[in-house]
Protein backbone atom coordinates (compact mmCIF):
# COMPACT_ATOMS: atom_id res chain seq x y z
CA UNK A 1 0.00 0.00 0.00
CA UNK A 2 1.36 3.44 -0.90
CA UNK A 3 2.18 5.66 2.06
CA UNK A 4 0.04 8.82 2.36
CA UNK A 5 1.73 11.96 1.06
CA UNK A 6 1.80 15.08 3.23
CA UNK A 7 3.00 18.58 2.37
CA UNK A 8 3.76 20.96 5.23
CA UNK A 9 3.68 24.62 4.25
CA UNK A 10 6.01 26.71 6.41
CA UNK A 11 6.49 30.40 5.56
CA UNK A 12 9.79 30.21 7.47
CA UNK A 13 12.86 28.31 6.33
CA UNK A 14 15.53 26.60 8.40
CA UNK A 15 17.62 29.78 8.21
CA UNK A 16 14.95 31.68 10.15
CA UNK A 17 15.40 29.34 13.15
CA UNK A 18 11.96 30.30 14.48
CA UNK A 19 8.94 28.51 15.92
CA UNK A 20 7.19 27.90 12.59
CA UNK A 21 10.22 26.18 11.13
CA UNK A 22 10.83 24.03 14.21
CA UNK A 23 7.19 22.92 14.18
CA UNK A 24 7.34 21.97 10.50
CA UNK A 25 10.60 20.06 10.87
CA UNK A 26 9.45 18.22 14.00
CA UNK A 27 6.08 17.25 12.51
CA UNK A 28 7.77 15.97 9.36
CA UNK A 29 9.98 13.74 11.47
CA UNK A 30 7.00 12.48 13.48
CA UNK A 31 5.05 11.59 10.33
CA UNK A 32 7.83 10.08 8.23
CA UNK A 33 7.62 6.55 9.60
CA UNK A 34 4.16 6.23 8.01
CA UNK A 35 3.94 9.06 5.45
CA UNK A 36 5.91 10.61 2.65
CA UNK A 37 6.47 14.17 3.87
CA UNK A 38 7.79 17.31 2.23
CA UNK A 39 8.20 20.87 3.56
CA UNK A 40 7.83 23.89 1.28
CA UNK A 41 7.02 27.59 1.48
CA UNK A 42 4.26 27.26 -1.11
CA UNK A 43 2.22 24.62 -2.97
CA UNK A 44 2.98 24.25 -6.67
CA UNK A 45 0.04 22.00 -7.51
CA UNK A 46 1.87 18.68 -7.08
CA UNK A 47 -0.68 16.14 -5.78
CA UNK A 48 -0.60 15.33 -2.07
CA UNK A 49 -3.11 13.59 0.15
CA UNK A 50 -2.83 16.14 2.97
CA UNK A 51 -1.77 19.78 3.23
CA UNK A 52 -0.76 21.12 6.66
CA UNK A 53 -0.39 24.88 6.34
CA UNK A 54 1.31 26.85 9.10
CA UNK A 55 0.00 30.41 9.38
CA UNK A 56 -3.47 31.36 8.11
CA UNK A 57 -2.37 34.69 6.60
CA UNK A 58 1.11 34.01 5.29
CA UNK A 59 0.14 30.63 3.80
CA UNK A 60 -3.18 31.95 2.46
CA UNK A 61 -2.25 31.68 -1.26
CA UNK A 62 -1.36 28.00 -0.95
CA UNK A 63 -4.49 27.36 1.11
CA UNK A 64 -6.70 29.07 -1.48
CA UNK A 65 -5.14 27.17 -4.40
CA UNK A 66 -5.56 23.85 -2.60
CA UNK A 67 -9.24 24.53 -1.94
CA UNK A 68 -9.79 25.64 -5.54
CA UNK A 69 -8.07 22.52 -6.86
CA UNK A 70 -10.45 20.42 -4.76
CA UNK A 71 -13.53 22.43 -5.78
CA UNK A 72 -14.21 23.48 -2.20
CA UNK A 73 -15.46 26.81 -0.87
CA UNK A 74 -15.14 25.61 2.72
CA UNK A 75 -13.80 22.58 4.62
CA UNK A 76 -11.48 21.56 1.78
CA UNK A 77 -10.53 17.85 1.81
CA UNK A 78 -7.18 17.06 3.36
CA UNK A 79 -6.52 20.63 4.52
CA UNK A 80 -5.51 21.68 8.03
CA UNK A 81 -4.39 25.18 8.99
CA UNK A 82 -2.12 25.59 12.01
CA UNK A 83 -2.75 28.95 13.68
CA UNK A 84 0.06 31.11 15.03
CA UNK A 85 -0.22 33.82 17.66
CA UNK A 86 -0.42 36.59 15.09
CA UNK A 87 -3.19 34.62 13.36
CA UNK A 88 -5.27 34.13 16.49
CA UNK A 89 -4.77 37.45 18.19
CA UNK A 90 -4.49 39.86 15.25
CA UNK A 91 -4.92 38.69 11.66
CA UNK A 92 -8.18 36.75 11.82
CA UNK A 93 -9.88 39.86 13.22
CA UNK A 94 -8.90 42.10 10.31
CA UNK A 95 -7.28 40.25 7.40
CA UNK A 96 -9.60 38.87 4.70
CA UNK A 97 -7.11 36.24 3.54
CA UNK A 98 -6.62 34.91 7.07
CA UNK A 99 -10.38 34.81 7.57
CA UNK A 100 -10.80 32.89 4.30
CA UNK A 101 -8.19 30.36 5.43
CA UNK A 102 -10.31 29.55 8.48
CA UNK A 103 -13.32 28.78 6.31
CA UNK A 104 -11.36 26.74 3.77
CA UNK A 105 -9.67 24.47 6.32
CA UNK A 106 -11.17 21.10 7.15
CA UNK A 107 -9.37 21.27 10.52
CA UNK A 108 -7.95 24.18 12.52
CA UNK A 109 -5.01 23.43 14.80
CA UNK A 110 -4.17 25.61 17.80
CA UNK A 111 -1.07 25.09 19.90
CA UNK A 112 -2.35 25.90 23.38
CA UNK A 113 -5.60 25.36 25.23
CA UNK A 114 -6.88 28.97 25.09
CA UNK A 115 -6.58 29.03 21.28
CA UNK A 116 -10.14 27.92 20.42
CA UNK A 117 -11.57 30.85 22.38
CA UNK A 118 -10.04 33.27 19.85
CA UNK A 119 -11.88 31.68 16.91
CA UNK A 120 -15.33 32.72 15.68
CA UNK A 121 -17.87 30.66 17.60
CA UNK A 122 -19.17 29.03 14.41
CA UNK A 123 -15.71 27.61 13.62
CA UNK A 124 -14.64 26.32 17.04
CA UNK A 125 -15.92 22.84 16.26
CA UNK A 126 -13.13 22.56 13.66
CA UNK A 127 -10.44 23.30 16.24
CA UNK A 128 -8.15 20.82 17.94
CA UNK A 129 -5.37 21.54 20.41
CA UNK A 130 -1.95 20.03 19.72
CA UNK A 131 0.68 21.03 22.24
CA UNK A 132 4.15 21.23 20.77
CA UNK A 133 6.85 19.25 22.49
CA UNK A 134 10.45 19.06 23.60
CA UNK A 135 12.41 16.18 25.00
CA UNK A 136 12.78 16.26 28.76
CA UNK A 137 16.32 16.86 29.96
CA UNK A 138 18.02 16.02 33.21
CA UNK A 139 18.25 19.31 35.12
CA UNK A 140 21.63 20.98 34.69
CA UNK A 141 23.43 22.27 37.78
CA UNK A 142 22.40 25.80 38.69
CA UNK A 143 24.75 27.71 41.03
CA UNK A 144 23.31 29.17 44.25
CA UNK A 145 24.01 32.73 43.08
CA UNK A 146 23.45 34.81 41.10
CA UNK A 147 19.91 34.16 39.91
CA UNK A 148 20.38 33.40 36.21
CA UNK A 149 17.60 34.80 34.05
CA UNK A 150 17.20 34.11 30.32
CA UNK A 151 14.80 35.50 27.73
CA UNK A 152 14.57 33.85 24.30
CA UNK A 153 13.00 35.48 21.27
CA UNK A 154 14.04 37.49 18.27
CA UNK A 155 13.79 41.24 18.81
CA UNK A 156 10.45 42.28 17.33
CA UNK A 157 7.45 44.17 18.61
CA UNK A 158 5.31 41.09 19.29
CA UNK A 159 7.88 39.86 21.83
CA UNK A 160 7.73 43.16 23.79
CA UNK A 161 11.43 43.18 24.71
CA UNK A 162 11.08 46.70 26.10
CA UNK A 163 9.49 45.14 29.20
CA UNK A 164 12.67 43.19 29.92
CA UNK A 165 14.86 46.24 29.35
CA UNK A 166 12.77 48.38 31.69
CA UNK A 167 12.87 45.64 34.33
CA UNK A 168 16.66 45.42 33.96
CA UNK A 169 16.94 49.15 34.58
CA UNK A 170 14.74 48.85 37.67
CA UNK A 171 17.05 46.13 38.98
CA UNK A 172 20.27 48.13 38.52
CA UNK A 173 20.57 48.81 42.25
CA UNK A 174 20.02 45.16 43.18
CA UNK A 175 22.69 42.48 43.11
CA UNK A 176 22.42 38.74 42.64
CA UNK A 177 20.63 38.71 39.25
CA UNK A 178 22.09 38.30 35.75
CA UNK A 179 20.00 38.48 32.58
CA UNK A 180 20.88 36.87 29.24
CA UNK A 181 18.75 37.83 26.23
CA UNK A 182 18.94 35.53 23.19
CA UNK A 183 17.54 36.52 19.80
CA UNK A 184 18.46 38.28 16.60
CA UNK A 185 17.50 41.89 15.90
CA UNK A 186 14.69 41.54 13.36
CA UNK A 187 14.09 45.25 14.01
CA UNK A 188 17.31 47.30 13.85
CA UNK A 189 15.89 49.93 16.22
CA UNK A 190 15.25 47.26 18.85
CA UNK A 191 18.81 46.06 18.43
CA UNK A 192 20.01 49.56 19.26
CA UNK A 193 17.79 49.59 22.33
CA UNK A 194 19.27 46.27 23.46
CA UNK A 195 22.79 47.68 23.13
CA UNK A 196 21.75 50.77 25.09
CA UNK A 197 20.39 48.59 27.87
CA UNK A 198 23.68 46.66 28.01
CA UNK A 199 25.58 49.93 28.34
CA UNK A 200 23.33 51.08 31.18
CA UNK A 201 22.82 47.76 33.00
CA UNK A 202 25.92 45.62 33.68
CA UNK A 203 23.78 42.62 34.66
CA UNK A 204 22.00 42.54 31.24
CA UNK A 205 23.64 40.81 28.28
CA UNK A 206 22.16 40.65 24.78
CA UNK A 207 23.63 37.52 23.20
CA UNK A 208 22.10 37.91 19.73
CA UNK A 209 20.91 34.93 17.69
CA UNK A 210 22.13 31.50 18.80
CA UNK A 211 21.86 28.00 17.36
CA UNK A 212 19.06 25.90 18.82
CA UNK A 213 21.39 23.66 20.81
CA UNK A 214 23.09 26.60 22.47
CA UNK A 215 19.74 28.17 23.26
CA UNK A 216 18.53 24.97 24.92
CA UNK A 217 21.65 24.83 27.07
CA UNK A 218 21.17 28.45 28.11
CA UNK A 219 17.57 27.73 29.10
CA UNK A 220 18.55 24.61 31.05
CA UNK A 221 21.34 26.45 32.89
CA UNK A 222 19.08 29.36 33.85
CA UNK A 223 17.08 29.57 37.06
CA UNK A 224 14.21 31.43 35.35
CA UNK A 225 12.96 32.00 31.80
CA UNK A 226 11.24 35.36 31.19
CA UNK A 227 8.64 35.62 28.42
CA UNK A 228 7.23 39.11 27.85
CA UNK A 229 5.25 38.61 24.61
CA UNK A 230 2.20 40.58 23.48
CA UNK A 231 0.81 37.64 21.47
CA UNK A 232 1.73 33.97 21.20
CA UNK A 233 0.30 30.91 19.54
CA UNK A 234 2.21 28.53 21.81
CA UNK A 235 5.75 29.56 22.62
CA UNK A 236 8.57 27.05 22.09
CA UNK A 237 10.67 28.87 24.68
CA UNK A 238 8.07 28.20 27.38
CA UNK A 239 7.74 24.48 26.72
CA UNK A 240 11.52 24.09 26.37
CA UNK A 241 11.95 25.75 29.77
CA UNK A 242 9.29 23.57 31.38
CA UNK A 243 10.91 20.44 29.93
CA UNK A 244 14.31 21.62 31.22
CA UNK A 245 13.05 22.16 34.80
CA UNK A 246 13.43 25.94 34.44
CA UNK A 247 10.45 27.90 35.83
CA UNK A 248 8.85 30.65 33.75
CA UNK A 249 7.78 34.23 34.39
CA UNK A 250 5.37 35.23 31.62
CA UNK A 251 3.04 38.02 30.54
CA UNK A 252 -0.57 37.18 31.28
CA UNK A 253 -1.83 36.81 27.70
CA UNK A 254 -4.03 33.99 26.36
CA UNK A 255 -1.20 32.28 24.51
CA UNK A 256 0.88 32.01 27.68
CA UNK A 257 -2.04 31.10 29.94
CA UNK A 258 -2.93 28.35 27.45
CA UNK A 259 0.55 26.89 27.96
CA UNK A 260 1.01 27.29 31.71
CA UNK A 261 -2.54 27.12 33.06
CA UNK A 262 -4.93 29.68 34.50
CA UNK A 263 -3.73 29.24 38.10
CA UNK A 264 0.00 29.58 37.35
CA UNK A 265 1.81 31.79 39.86
CA UNK A 266 4.39 33.38 37.59
CA UNK A 267 2.36 35.86 35.55
CA UNK A 268 2.75 39.62 35.30
CA UNK A 269 0.47 42.01 33.41
CA UNK A 270 1.47 42.76 29.83
CA UNK A 271 4.08 45.58 29.67
CA UNK A 272 4.28 45.72 33.49
CA UNK A 273 8.05 45.91 34.01
CA UNK A 274 7.82 46.81 37.74
CA UNK A 275 5.79 43.65 38.36
CA UNK A 276 8.34 41.56 36.43
CA UNK A 277 11.18 43.11 38.43
CA UNK A 278 9.40 42.29 41.69
CA UNK A 279 8.86 38.67 40.62
CA UNK A 280 12.56 38.36 39.77
CA UNK A 281 13.50 39.72 43.19
CA UNK A 282 11.15 37.23 44.85
CA UNK A 283 12.68 34.38 42.87
CA UNK A 284 16.14 35.55 43.96
CA UNK A 285 15.17 35.91 47.61
CA UNK A 286 12.89 32.85 47.94
CA UNK A 287 14.75 30.32 45.82
CA UNK A 288 15.85 28.26 48.83
CA UNK A 289 12.46 28.35 50.57
CA UNK A 290 10.35 25.19 50.12
CA UNK A 291 7.16 27.26 50.42
CA UNK A 292 8.37 30.26 48.44
CA UNK A 293 7.39 31.47 44.99
CA UNK A 294 10.26 29.74 43.21
CA UNK A 295 9.37 26.32 44.61
CA UNK A 296 5.71 26.89 43.67
CA UNK A 297 6.66 27.67 40.07
CA UNK A 298 8.86 24.57 39.94
CA UNK A 299 5.96 22.38 41.07
CA UNK A 300 3.49 23.99 38.68
CA UNK A 301 5.85 23.64 35.70
CA UNK A 302 6.54 20.00 36.56
CA UNK A 303 2.78 19.34 36.56
CA UNK A 304 2.46 20.83 33.03
CA UNK A 305 5.47 19.03 31.58
CA UNK A 306 3.57 15.87 30.44
CA UNK A 307 1.50 18.05 28.08
CA UNK A 308 4.70 18.80 26.14
CA UNK A 309 5.97 15.22 25.82
CA UNK A 310 7.08 14.22 22.28
CA UNK A 311 4.97 11.06 22.43
CA UNK A 312 1.83 13.10 23.06
CA UNK A 313 2.53 15.51 20.21
CA UNK A 314 3.45 12.70 17.81
CA UNK A 315 0.23 10.81 18.54
CA UNK A 316 -1.83 13.99 18.06
CA UNK A 317 -0.16 14.89 14.74
CA UNK A 318 -0.58 11.37 13.39
CA UNK A 319 -4.26 11.40 14.44
CA UNK A 320 -4.71 14.75 12.67
CA UNK A 321 -3.37 13.36 9.40
CA UNK A 322 -5.41 10.15 9.67
CA UNK A 323 -8.54 12.25 10.11
CA UNK A 324 -7.73 14.27 6.99
CA UNK A 325 -7.12 11.28 4.70
CA UNK A 326 -9.98 10.25 2.40
CA UNK A 327 -11.96 7.28 3.59
CA UNK A 328 -10.95 4.03 1.89
CA UNK A 329 -13.44 2.72 -0.68
CA UNK A 330 -16.03 0.35 0.72
CA UNK A 331 -15.44 -3.31 -0.02
CA UNK A 332 -17.95 -5.02 -2.26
Amino acid sequence: MTAPSVLIISPATAAANNGNWHTAARWAQMLQPDCEVAIAQDWDGTPYDVLLALHARRSAPAIARWAQAHGAQHDAPGLAVVLTGTDLYRDIQTDAQAQASLLLARSLVVLQECGPDALPAALRSKARVIFQSAASHAPLPKPPTPLRVVMVGHLRDEKAPQTLWEAARLLRGHGGITIDHIGGALDAALGEQARACMAQCPQYHWRGAMAHGGTLRAIAQAHVLVHTSRMEGGAHAILEAVCSSTPVLASRIPGNVGMLGADYGGYFALDDAPALAQLLLRCRDERARPEGLYALLQRQCAARAPLFAPQAESAAVQALVRGLLPAPPARR
